[in-house]
């Protein structure tokens, strides 16, 4: 989608697009070329300056619009995200709501964009702040969560006057070109809103940063792609949004709640079949309790059956790719090796997909993959802990920072975490604390920048401040 107008690669070129449940060819899709990145961004940038001057309340109810559609799009949506990403329809609607809630939020932040006026402190002079879009940005979405993690990036920057290319994930276009469309039909102008699909995307993107008339790329994915993005953005300085790799720590401690850990343990780790960035990657059980919460953990994720993504109700869909299941896969060998017990799954099951089960490795191995890379699969590393401070140091031996999670019924120890952890976000007695009214983001690297929340429209805006010199009074004058 480029200016408004569906169209074919410059170069007529396709890629595949398949179900990983069964394997099976979905749809053929474009296969964009960096020519055709390039056409997207002229496309942007013809219509920037008229966007930006756009009234506020305007692109409040273009937001609102695609909100009002979304919802009513609901089981059309997940349908296509569950065939094509393999997630449950069940948790595909989950994520139909959240992806829908990102542009009603930004709706309401659109009339919000705030500046201020004041008088120097010393001198003539008098100080107007006001917020500007920042420009044409550059979003580049993955395949874990193929809408909502394009309403987290669309939604600020439409709220904010900026134009747009989307670079969604190779795997899951079929999601962002019906979003595309939902948007077209709310409102949007041809030109705000660019679709580039494509297997290219390291000489796509490439070719965007090095554009001198982009102004901001904003990336969710992995730390070692975030990383080559980061250096192409510099040639250019241009801004920064990035939502990286995660090892999240989850910590049961002796006076948690076991059922609610449980139950936290299971959406923490199992939602979207443990591919998610903000998925707890490492457990930290207190010795007292480890033997009751493995053994409840074990029955909980027993109960789990695998099916298709088309499957409705709580199932464990397939992994993305089957380089992903082998990954993942070896990754439970390498602690098994190294001395873990196996205390649940742990093998590729026969038959088509890239189904892999529900697994629990206990008594995990310093050293072991599981506990310093990210898994992206339904695997729960157990490593026991005697106190506090063993229990803090484990959690923070990573160069990551994005999430983690505690259960406790103590106050203070809450409030310790909360200084203690180098993480952006932390919850306490939840599995789950993705919300689009906060900022989500990470620190170390994690990323740079929030997404969501009050913080989410600022990434799309740039500060300009203007001096007017006030006149000095003639004495004439009166008072």
């Amino acid at each position: 989608m480029i200016g408004g107008s569906w169209r074919d690669a410059s170069d007529r070129g396709t890629f595949p697009v398949e179900n990983p449940a069964t394997g099976e060819v979905l749809s053929w899709v474009a296969d964009a070329t960096p020519q055709d990145a390039i056409e997207a961004l002229d496309a942007a940038s013809g219509v920037q300056a008229s966007w930006a001057l756009k009234d506020p309340r305007d692109r409040a109810e273009i937001l609102r619009r695609g909100y009002e559609r979304l919802v009513t799009q609901t089981d059309r949506f997940a349908q296509v995200i569950s065939m094509e990403m393999g997630k449950s329809v069940h948790e595909a609607r989950g994520e139909v709501a959240y992806a829908a809630e990102f542009l009603r939020w930004f709706s309401e932040e659109a009339v919000r964009v705030h500046g201020r006026y004041q008088r120097a402190p010393a001198g003539p002079l008098r100080h107007l702040i006001s917020k500007k879009p920042v420009g044409p940005c550059l979003l580049i979405t993955p395949w874990n969560f193929p809408l909502a993690m394009i309403t987290r990036k669309v939604g600020p920057a439409v709220a904010a006057g900026c134009a747009m290319v989307l670079k969604p994930a190779e795997l899951t276009p079929l999601t962002a070109a019906l979003f595309v469309s939902l948007m077209e039909e709310a409102g949007l102008p041809p030109g705000v809103l660019n679709l580039v699909s494509t297997t290219r995307a390291q000489d796509v993107v490439g070719a965007l940063l090095a554009d001198r008339r982009l102004r901001k790329v904003s990336f969710t994915g992995s730390t070692r792609v975030g990383r080559t993005i980061l250096a192409g953005a510099a040639a250019n300085v241009l801004r920064t949004s990035m939502e990286l790799g995660g090892n999240a720590p989850f910590i049961v401690f002796e006076d948690a709640d076991l059922d609610a850990a449980v139950e936290g343990a299971v959406q923490a780790k199992l939602r979207n079949m443990g591919q998610a960035c903000t998925a707890a990657n490492r457990f930290l059980v207190h010795r007292a309790v480890a033997a009751s919460f493995v053994d409840r953990l074990r029955d909980r994720f027993a109960a789990l059956s695998a099916a298709g993504g088309a499957s409705d109700g709580e199932i464990m869909g397939p992994l993305i790719s089957a380089t992903a299941r082998t990954n993942v896969h070896r990754m439970v060998e390498d602690a098994v090796d190294r001395g873990a017990a196996l205390v649940l799954g742990g093998g590729i099951p026969a038959g088509p997909g890239h189904f892999y089960p529900p697994t629990i490795l206990l008594d995990v191995r310093p050293g072991s993959r599981v506990l310093s890379e990210e898994i992206f699969g339904p695997v729960a590393p157990i490593q026991q802990f005697s106190d506090d401070r063993e229990a803090i140091d484990l959690a923070m031996d990573s160069e990551l920072g994005l999430a983690a999670y505690a259960y406790t019924r103590d106050l203070d120890r809450t409030l310790r975490l909360q200084d203690e952890l180098q993480t952006g976000m932390l919850g306490i007695n939840t599995g789950l604390i993705s919300d689009p009214a906060a900022p989500f983001g990470g620190v170390k690297q994690s990323g740079l920048g929030r997404e969501g929340g009050a913080e989410g429209i600022e990434e799309y805006l740039t500060t300009q401040y203007v001096g007017v010199r006030q006149a000095a009074p003639s004495p004439s004058d009166p008072p």
